[in-house]
């Protein structure tokens, strides 16, 4: 494999992502969480069996692009769903769950490539993927789907009934029903009408009508979500602007020769780092506030960035060391799981699914961006002074999340989130 073919194969993937992400918001919002998530299944399986068996760079191309929208929708659906299932006042907590579960992925991979690397057991690893696919297609056959989306779109009896059964038959639920904003609701009345004859096409008088989802564009354009689509995009951005995959991707070229480490032990060991460091910060979004959480991690990244320049260009191992250190840890802290949660925070049912798209295909470009010309800033701006533009870059994300993220932690609804009045809210 050259080095344009490779770099095709890689890359493709990330244009899969892209996809899947725009896709993934309105057939979430239309068709359902739950159907989402089983469809995504059929990508994970079938990318990977094209990868594993492939007779050529074409075919294992194509196998990248089929595992790529499968990750891509994924991304999107999976966080709106923990965010509808989780009790109020551990969003921040089962948010994080994405990102931890994201970095095992990384670590399990490139555990498999330590071991696996060599003739053609690399077809193994990618085997193991659709492995992976079988098993979650399995395990979603036993999930229960979005009690939220169910309310707002028009079965609020089964929606009650759904978490009922999620909090536990002694849970007191009437909190997050009333949050739900759907009102004269007789869950025994319903019940009765589609149980009767014919009545799968009647609906009671108090039953909601199926709610209007907000498409890509429609979004963006009204004026009302346009804030939050803003908010997130930006902070999907800075995720990936502010460096985390010039570490995770390019340790091992960045820092092999400054510590005494095999290059193959070097990936794992930030790999490691990183999940531990995800795993031990989860609790903060909720305990802190998505706010704080987030521009800390800035700070933490761009101050690590500035030493990590200074590790790298004046050979000094023990500082790149813990630059790298402190820089995986700043991300843990917020930027790695916050952004996944605040689409579901920031806007109501019927744009989540749209907010969210626009904000996994703004990371999914992002990453294609920074994987791309990360290699080129290296070599031609010289060793290690890329990470002084990461630290301006961090610089200005902070003061992108100081004026135009709102905190979502401890609000009981979005109109409280953003300081205005319900009545205010429109769907032109």
């Amino acid at each position: 494999m050259n080095t344009g073919q490779f770099g095709l194969v890689s890359s493709i993937f990330t244009l899969g992502g892209l996809l899947g992400a725009l896709c993934a918001g309105p057939i979430s919002s239309h068709y359902g969480r739950l159907l989402s998530m089983r469809l995504t299944t059929i990508f994970f399986v079938v990318g990977p069996a094209f990868e594993a068996l492939a007779p050529s760079i074409s075919v294992i191309s194509f196998g990248r692009l089929i595992s790529g929208i499968g990750a891509g929708a994924a991304v999107v659906v999976v966080p709106i769903y923990i965010s509808e299932v989780a009790p109020p006042g551990g969003k921040g907590f089962f948010g994080a769950m994405t990102q931890v579960m994201t970095n095992v992925g990384i670590f399990t991979t490139q555990l498999l490539g330590y071991f696996l690397s060599r003739g053609q057991l690399w077809r193994v690893i990618l085997a193991v993927a659709g492995v992976i696919g079988l098993l979650q297609a399995l395990g979603l056959t036993g999930m229960i789907e979005s009690p939220k989306w169910m309310a707002a779109n028009g079965n609020p009896t089964r929606a009650r009934r759904n978490l009922q059964k999620i909090r536990g038959q002694g849970a007191v639920i009437e909190g997050e029903v009333d949050a739900w904003g759907v009102e004269g609701t007789r869950g025994e009345e319903e019940e009765g009408l589609l149980g009767s004859p014919g009545g799968l096409s009647r609906r009671s008088s108090n039953t909601p009508p199926r709610q209007t989802h907000l498409g890509i564009l429609e979004a963006v354009m009204n004026p009302h979500y346009r804030p939050a689509v803003v908010a997130v995009v930006g902070v999907m951005l800075a995720q990936q602007f502010c460096g985390i995959n010039s570490i995770i991707m390019y340790s091992v070229s960045l820092l092999s020769q400054l510590l005494p480490t095999t290059s193959a032990l070097l990936s794992v060991g930030v790999s490691v780092v990183n999940l531990v460091a995800t795993i031990a910060c989860a609790p903060l979004a909720d305990r802190w506030g998505r706010k704080p959480c987030l521009l800390l991690s800035i700070a933490g990244m761009g101050s690590s960035s500035l030493l990590l320049a200074l590790g790298i260009i004046y050979s000094l191992a023990l500082l790149s060391a813990i630059a790298t250190l402190t820089f995986v840890l700043s991300f843990a802290v917020g930027l790695g799981p916050v952004p996944f949660i605040l689409a579901s925070e920031l806007v109501e049912q019927e744009a989540v699914g749209a907010t969210q798209g626009w904000a996994l295909a703004a990371n999914w470009t992002a990453t294609f961006v920074v994987a791309q010309f990360f290699p080129v800033l290296n070599a031609w701006m010289g060793k290690g002074k890329v990470y002084f533009l990461f630290a301006v870059l961090a610089a200005g994300f902070f003061g992108f999340v100081v004026w135009l993220v709102p905190e979502t932690s401890g609000k009981k609804s979005v109109d409280e989130v953003w300081g205005r009045k319900s009545a205010e809210r429109r769907v032109d």
